[in-house]
Order: structure tokens, then sequence, then C-alpha cells
């Protein structure tokens, strides 16, 4: 790792000769799986459904990845996930679905009721969602827009409603142009237009950042080259960019949630900037935001962020990338 980087661990408390394991979840089958892959998969306690497995094992060529029994996703994002409570018949907003390891988590875990709106700006990573529901044949109670998460505003009314170009048009407060729709499970029931009373149960913000906490994403500037990692992850003006960005998706994440539902907001970065200070800026500009406890985190390898309530995962605290992780909801 190049100085620059290595000064920015250091910075935050981390020691980059920690070893970070792999995990992966699956579906029940865990004997088979292990036959499969030829290796002994560790169960997380503290995470149902996750375990670990060697570094050197590759899942792509399995059976059971071609199949949708397994998929990798570290640790650290499913407790993201498991933050939000999700609950069988929740209407969801994942306002920064892509790739879509947590919004098919998600998925799995609402069942067969209730339904999930996936938002991400960039088509072709949305794009990579709407592959992996199809693959996982989770899609069924879900839908994907292609859209701004900073303005995104439909919220759960019939389909009839989206489908009338008419009843759109005649707004006041249209867009220019819709968000482009690209993908609308069989039983997704609702698609969202105006404005509701009731909004979202559960929203979960994991916000664009400088993905500085993920080991994995770190390794691929060996490849990229180190002075993109100097133009990606340790520009100052770029932090300072990805805050408001940070802020403005919280905001939005937020005004879109009903009374008394709960919003997760997340990044995979160790910063203070981009994790407390946005948490700190976010609830002074919003009275009717409470920060609340994770409940199930008292079993958590985890600790707490620099803000009561909110926690932290690291390498060398949790053997997982590194998370943050604040929960609020609406009064």
């Amino acid at each position: 790792l190049p100085d620059s980087f290595l000064g920015f661990l250091e910075e935050n408390g981390v020691d980059p000769s920690i070893y970070v394991p792999r995990y992966i979840r699956l579906k029940p089958g865990l004997s088979e799986i292990e036959d499969e892959l030829n290796c002994k998969l560790e169960n997380l306690v503290w995470l149902p459904g996750f375990f670990a497995i060697p570094p050197h094992v590759q899942i792509a060529r399995s059976d059971a990845y071609r199949k949708g029994k397994i998929y990798g996703m570290d640790a650290a994002s499913g407790a993201a996930v498991i933050a939000l409570n999700v609950l069988q018949g929740d209407h969801i907003l994942d306002l920064c679905a892509a790739p879509g390891a947590k919004l098919c988590m998600m998925s799995d875990l609402l069942g067969n009721l209730g339904t999930i709106t996936g938002v991400d700006v960039a088509r072709h990573r949305l794009a990579a969602c709407r592959t992996m529901l199809q693959k996982y044949a989770l899609g069924d109670h879900c839908r994907l827009f292609v859209a701004d998460g900073t303005s995104f505003s439909l919220l759960p009314v019939s389909f009839s409603e989206w489908s009338s170009k008419r009843r759109w048009k005649d707004r006041k407060d249209a867009k220019k142009s819709m968000p482009e729709l690209i993908f609308y499970g069989r039983h997704a029931g609702v698609v969202g237009l105006c404005k509701s009373e009731l909004g979202y149960d559960k929203v979960l913000v994991d916000a664009e950042c400088t993905h500085d906490g993920s080991i994995k994403h770190i390794h691929k500037f060996e490849h990229w080259g180190w002075d993109t990692l100097q133009r990606r992850v340790l520009n100052a003006q770029r932090t300072d960019n990805l805050m408001d960005l940070q802020l403005k998706l919280l905001t939005n994440g937020f005004r879109l949630l009903k009374v008394g539902g709960s919003l997760v907001y997340s990044t995979c970065s160790l910063t203070v900037a981009q994790n407390e200070d946005v948490v700190e800026q976010f609830l002074a500009g919003n009275p009717s935001a409470d920060l609340q406890d994770v409940d199930a985190a008292k079993s958590w390898p985890c600790r707490m962020g620099r803000i009561p309530k909110t926690l932290r995962f690291d390498p060398s605290t949790s053997q997982t990338s590194g998370l943050f992780i604040a929960k609020f909801t609406k009064i």
C-alpha cells in the first residue's frame, strides 16, 4: 500500500496488516455447500445465515453460486440490513440500491408480503441489481427505478396512478421526466407516484462514499493504479463533494419515511467526515429525526462511533470490512 494510504489508515486507527476473512450468505443446505466448495464454513453466531470462508476459495465457478444458493456479502453489510429490522408487510425504500447484495437480503427477509423500491442513479449498476434479483429468484415484490436519490419522490400508491401519463403531466409539481422503471416484480403491488401521508416503513441509505473501509475495494487499486486512489479516496475536494451528496441522500430518504418508521444510514468509509459529521449536520437540520439504538448490536463485534448509538465495524474490532451505521426514526 502507498504511504499516503497507510497514513490514512493510521489516522483512523486501522492496522493495515489485519487479516479480514471473506463471507457468504446462503440458503439452507450447509453440508451440501461445504462438499462442493471443499472447505469448512465457519458459522457467524452473531449474524444468522452468514459464514466465513477461506480467502482462496473461489465461489463464482461453483454450481451453488450459479444456482443462487450462495452469494458473497461482507458480514458488516449484512449487519446494516439487520439494523433496519425488516418485517413482513413492510414497504421498503433502498435509495442507493446498486450493486444489490443488501437489496437481495432485504427481499429475502421480506418474504411474501410487502414491497421493495430500489433506486440508483447509474443505470448499468441498477441493471446488475435486476440480474441479482432474477438469479436469486427474489424479485417478485421488487421494482427498480433509475433516478437521482437526492430528489426521488415516489411513494406507495396504486399502479394505475403510475401508468397514467395524463395524471403525471397534470401535476403542478411534476418533474420534466418520469424516473425510468427498469424492473417490476409480478407481486410488487404498488410503485408510487404522488405524495402520501404514509411513506415508507423502512428506508436504507447506503450512501456513495470513498469506500476506503472496503478492503476488497482498496485491493482493486493495485490494478487501477495508486494515483487513482489519490484522486478517488484521498482527495479533499472529492470528500467535500461526497459529504454534500451524503447529506442530501439522507435528508431525502428521511423525507420519504413515514412517521414512526426506521431509516438506516451507512457507508463503508472509515472517516469521521462522511459518517458522524454527516449525522450531526442532518440532526441539526431535522428536529423530527431521533437517533435510535440498534437492539441487535448488543451481540455484535463492533464499537460505538463518536456519536452515541452509532456503530462502527472495522477490521481490527470486527474482522470485517469497515462500515458505519446510524439508525433514525421519525417522530
